[in-house]
């Protein structure tokens, strides 16, 4: 009688074992299963969100393409210039802006196409430096991260010896910069110094001009020795509704006489533009920074695309 007892004891016990394990499985299978859907819920709107991003992109291109057929100047009172606000699309909300990266001062005219440095624009570079308040021999070490020789220019420029002592060491680009952030790598760039910077500087592809229109005031101060702030913002006050409609309205202001200026590298006109779009669907947040270059013929060319907070 005992025996049985025991036995249907062992049984109790064997099954009450096995419900649990069977208990235990289940809830870790729902709950995988759960994370699973959650996961490929995220994608799926993550995927989503960056579809509406490149929607914002195309909303640029359309603008860029038509302002370019309808005039050939740029200025901050067209259409272009206008902030997309948030709108609310299938469950999105969306946002966007297009900013003329040609109002800044583009690092990679530094060298030339041979990449050999052009003293012109390292002089504005310093003069850049200047009115953002901080040491123009900094502008040395650039253009040795960015011309092709590893020869150290004389006396503050920057090549292998000075990036091999840091912790990390590094060596150099000696290539064209292909975003501001690599300013952080250049010897002697602070944060500080990259803060004051990078809202006035581009890494365009090529050599190109600045577009007075759209310059901002630190980089009309370097366009010509000895411009203050307050004759900069006289320029930019000048602009009027419509901007400088040529290069000889532009330098007819009584700011810049008697000053020389380098106008090759000056227009008022633009071919780069990035345009920055904000996107909110479900649990994701994209911020889509897509370089356009936009040609004589209005065709609209996406140079880059990077993701990242604004």
């Amino acid at each position: 009688m005992k025996g049985r007892r025991r036995q249907a004891g062992v049984a109790l016990l064997t099954a009450m074992l096995v419900t649990a394990i069977a208990a235990v499985a289940a809830a870790a299978m729902a709950s995988r299963q759960h994370l699973d859907i959650r996961r490929t819920m995220n994608v799926i709107e993550f995927d989503q969100a960056y579809l509406f991003a490149l929607g914002v992109e195309s909303w640029a291109k359309e603008i860029l393409a038509r302002d370019r057929r309808e005039n050939a100047v740029d200025h901050p009172a067209e259409m272009w210039a206008t902030v997309l606000p948030p709108l609310d699309v299938e469950g999105a909300t969306v946002s966007g802006w297009i900013e003329d990266m040609q109002g800044r001062f583009n690092l990679n005219n530094l060298v030339d196409g041979a990449g050999n440095p052009v003293a012109d624009e390292i002089e504005r570079f310093r003069r850049l430096l200047r009115a953002v308040g901080h040491d123009e021999r900094i502008a040395e070490a650039v253009v040795d991260w960015i011309d092709p020789d590893a020869e150290t220019r004389f006396p503050d420029g920057a090549e292998d010896p000075a990036y091999l002592e840091m912790d990390p060491p590094y060596r150099p680009a000696n290539s064209p910069m292909v975003h501001p952030s690599e300013l952080l790598l250049v010897s002697g760039v602070t944060p500080e110094v990259f803060a004051a910077l990078v809202g006035h500087v581009s890494t365009l592809p090529e050599r190109s001009t600045v577009n007075v229109n759209t310059a901002t005031v630190p980089v009309l101060m370097s366009l010509a020795d000895g411009m203050t702030e307050s004759e900069a913002e006289q320029l930019v006050a000048d602009r009027g509704s419509d901007g400088y409609q040529t290069m000889e309205d532009f330098l007819a202001h009584p700011v810049l006489m008697q000053r020389m200026v380098n106008i090759p590298n000056l227009a008022v006109s633009s071919s780069y533009f990035m345009v920055n779009a904000n996107v909110h669907y479900g649990r994701n947040e994209i911020h889509l920074h897509s370089l356009l270059r936009r040609e004589q013929n209005s065709q609209m060319t996406v140079i880059a695309r990077t993701q990242g907070a604004f």
